[in-house]
């Protein structure tokens, strides 16, 4: 469902990444899940003509809100960047298939590079409200990209930031990190989004430990519904390799069925 919702604020909050928070009339659009995502029409002319997908970081259905953090990194996520407060927001959704909860959980540990963790931050916070423990490594390029540092702590989630400038973020050295957390807080369940790499090593640290494992994929999109097969990624099931659409039968997989080229 498209619907035109009011900026309540859209400020920037780093050198590259701006938070945004939305009144949705009527409350229409819920329930939202964690992991899905809504079609962003980022200006109200003709330019740039599509919209742009971005993943739900806060769900708020008492209040008729939802909040959305984004890199500004293109034509579409500038223009957004320039709408202000009161202004008419077009928003498509909610688009898309959530993540799920194992029956069980205990602990998890979310995995996050850079807006990453606005995604698995939704799921963090639903995970907290079912006194389920939620543990979180946060990769980013530097200190000053680190988000959601304050908020994840003020929720109760453990969480671990590391950045590639003092080289905390190498793939080696998060790896160890993961495996510790796996070990001594008992870890049941993984989910990750925001980079290849730690994807890999997600999903190799899963299949070794047997775990419960999710990954929220990101993609460009064209119509974000399903009718472009513009968002097409690979999956395995069953020894065949399958091309399915992110939009549709995503965002979020499981991460072992998940193809990395």
């Amino acid at each position: 469902m498209a619907v035109k919702t009011e900026i309540l604020f859209n400020k920037q909050i780093s050198k590259r990444y701006f938070h945004l928070k939305v009144k949705v009339p009527n409350k229409q659009l819920f329930p939202v899940q964690a992991g899905q995502f809504f079609h962003i029409k980022c200006s109200d002319g003709s330019k740039p003509l599509l919209r742009r997908p971005l993943s739900i970081f806060r769900i708020n259905e008492a209040e008729s809100t939802l909040e959305f953090l984004y890199l500004v990194k293109g034509v579409g996520t500038m223009a957004l960047a320039e709408r202000k407060k009161e202004e008419r927001l077009d928003i498509l959704g909610p688009l898309g298939k959530g993540f799920s909860v194992a029956e069980g959980s205990e602990n998890i540990l979310v995995v996050a590079r850079g807006v990453g963790i606005a995604t698995l931050s939704a799921l963090a916070f639903k995970m907290k409200r079912m006194n389920i423990s939620c543990f979180a490594i946060v990769s980013a390029r530097t200190k000053e990209d680190y988000l959601m540092e304050a908020e994840l702590k003020a929720a109760g989630v453990e969480a671990v930031f590391v950045n590639d400038e003092d080289g905390t973020s190498d793939p080696h050295h998060v790896k160890l990190l993961a495996e510790t957390l796996v070990s001594e807080k008992k870890i049941d369940g993984i989910y990750t989004c925001g980079s290849r790499r730690l994807s890999i090593l997600m999903k190799e640290l899963a299949c070794e430990h047997q775990l419960f494992a999710e990954i929220a994929l990101e993609e460009n999109m064209g119509c974000g519904i399903g009718s472009c097969y513009g968002c097409v990624c690979q999956i395995e099931e069953e020894e065949s390799i399958r091309p399915v659409r992110i939009c549709m039968e995503g965002p979020v997989f499981p991460l072992e069925k998940v193809v990395f080229a």
